[in-house]
């Protein structure tokens, strides 16, 4: 966007384009969301910035009335694969956390030296890696200040912080107020909330490690959302991992420093709404999160809002999908549709390449099988008591449990055992890379690599050419593959709808996506 198209968001206190860009304000030095109630300020005053850390870094601090930091992460990580977007995906999910790796590691996973990622990522997004971190880290402080009760220590090793001071330090900075200040301003805006702060903690470990810490939140979103997602992910959930129904999705899940669990429900609305009034009445998700080490905290957010698509801009998406005539209808009847993330590469890979040639109910049965060899879980729902099993786990014991050509298993282990070695699939990579990385690999086709780089990477306009379900979905509405090419690049969530499409015109079947495999 150029300043005048920005400038016209501010005008409109668009609130589409909240998280997308910040608007900076030289009379005032402060920073806000495009939305920010507060009178639009004159032209000559105003500076655009691409982020919260560059306008941090320009000298501004954030709106105490709009509250920038607390706006929708913001969709360009999933829609762009250069450098600067898959630094941002690791960075929001922790990497340049204190108890994570640093910068050199960051540059080096990412193949570049340190000074050279700085000089991209200052040019792409006004700050540099650790500039961008600190941003990251504030949010999640700003969070948990506001949604819970957990003492300010907790708060500041859960959000990644080295120490209780820079932790003060960097909220009296970027909000201009204390830690115990930001928390009493969010509970006199929203006293009805008080109620839902919740943190329950049990025996205390090291520092910053709490067993069993239950935490409250709320997952902001751009509406409409479409609640279909949570059916997707009900249809392919795996006994003793995860439980999903057509409103909430739990899952136990392995994290860097420990293990967590989750339970994600849709926000409480009226009666008697339709499904498109439910989604454009839908802002937030909540979340119910017990985390046995809070370090894991910012990366287990990180994931959950993947899984559920919480950073779209579901407008944008649906406006160019309307453009064709043949789904113009569905849009509006299902406005604001998600496409469903993943929360681990190598679980991701094994659930495509068991899912290939077969339908739903049969690929679920043959991981509820292999889930069997994932270690003991012990959390708040008695249903999840697995984790799911590991590319080891898999590898030694994966073939007496999958079922079909002997092939097939052969090139599941062999997948496996070449994730166990040291092949790294991860937000780093981008759809080449992971084509380089698996193309390779006896039994993975081009099907395979770009299902992945739909549900891990949040790639945007992936048409999976020759799967079966999408060939239904298209006849459905009477459209071709050389007819996606207008909705570049939403081609993914174009095809979310032709699933959506295949099953409700062949319910029985349950057809799952997928296409014949090279060997």
């Amino acid at each position: 966007m150029d300043f005048e198209q920005s400038y016209r968001a501010i005008d409109a206190k668009d609130s589409r384009f909240d998280g997308q860009f910040y608007t900076a304000v030289r009379s005032t030095g402060i920073y806000c969301r495009p939305s920010c109630p507060a009178r639009t300020p004159l032209r000559q005053n105003v500076s655009f910035y691409p982020t919260s850390a560059a306008a941090h870094e320009a000298g501004y601090r954030a709106c105490k009335r709009c509250l920038p930091e607390a706006a929708p992460g913001t969709p360009e990580w999933n829609l762009r694969s250069d450098v600067a977007a898959r630094a941002m995906r690791l960075i929001i999910d922790g990497e340049l956390n204190a108890d994570r790796g640093g910068v050199n590691q960051l540059a080096t996973q990412l193949g570049y030296s340190s000074r050279q990622l700085g000089r991209i990522l200052r040019a792409e997004l006004g700050a540099g890696p650790l500039a961008l971190a600190r941003a990251a880290r504030a949010q999640t402080a700003r969070t948990l200040l506001t949604s819970t009760g957990m003492k300010f220590s907790e708060i500041a090793f859960a959000s990644g912080f080295a120490s209780i001071r820079q932790f003060n330090e960097t909220v009296q900075q970027v909000f201009d107020l204390s830690p115990s200040q930001l928390r009493a301003a969010a509970l006199d805006r929203h006293p009805d909330r008080h109620s839902e702060r919740h943190s329950e903690r049990q025996e205390h470990a090291e520092p910053g490690t709490v067993e069993g810490t239950t935490l409250d939140l709320r997952l902001p979103l751009r509406p409409p959302y479409d609640p279909g997602i949570f059916a997707f992910l009900a249809a392919r959930a795996v006994d003793g991992v995860e439980i999903g129904t057509a409103s909430s999705y739990a899952r136990s899940l392995a994290l860097p420093h420990g293990t967590a669990s989750v339970l994600v429900t849709l926000p409480e609305l009226a009666e008697g709404l339709t499904t498109a009034e439910r989604a454009w009445a839908t802002d937030h998700l909540r979340l119910r999160a017990t985390v046995q080490n809070l370090k894991d905290l910012p990366s287990l957010l990180a994931r959950v809002r993947r899984v559920f698509d919480l950073d779209a801009d579901p407008v944008a998406i649906d406006t160019q999908l309307a453009e064709s005539p043949a789904l113009r209808e569905r849009v509006e009847q299902l406005p604001g549709i998600r496409l469903p993330g993943a929360v681990d590469a190598a679980e991701m890979l094994l659930r495509a390449m068991v899912g290939q040639q077969i339908t739903v109910v049969a690929a679920r049965g043959q991981l509820h099988r292999l889930a069997t060899l994932g270690e003991s879980f012990v959390g708040p729902e008695p249903q999840l008591n697995r984790l799911f099993p590991t590319p080891r786990q898999l590898a030694e014991g994966g073939a007496e449990l999958l079922r079909g050509p002997q092939r097939r298993t052969d090139s599941i282990l062999n997948a496996m055992r070449e994730l166990d070695r040291g092949l790294h699939l991860g937000l780093d990579d981008d759809p080449d890379s992971l084509r380089a990385k698996l193309l390779p690999l006896p039994g993975i086709g081009p099907w395979t690599v770009n299902y992945l780089a739909m549900r891990l990477l949040g790639a945007t306009d992936i048409h999976l050419d020759g799967d079966v379900a999408v060939r239904k979905g298209l006849e459905t509405v009477g459209l071709s593959a050389q007819d996606t090419g207008s909705m570049s690049p939403w081609r993914s969530y174009a095809t979310v709808h032709f699933w959506r499409s295949a099953a409700e015109t062949t319910p029985q079947r349950k057809n799952s996506p997928g296409k014949k495999q090279r060997k």
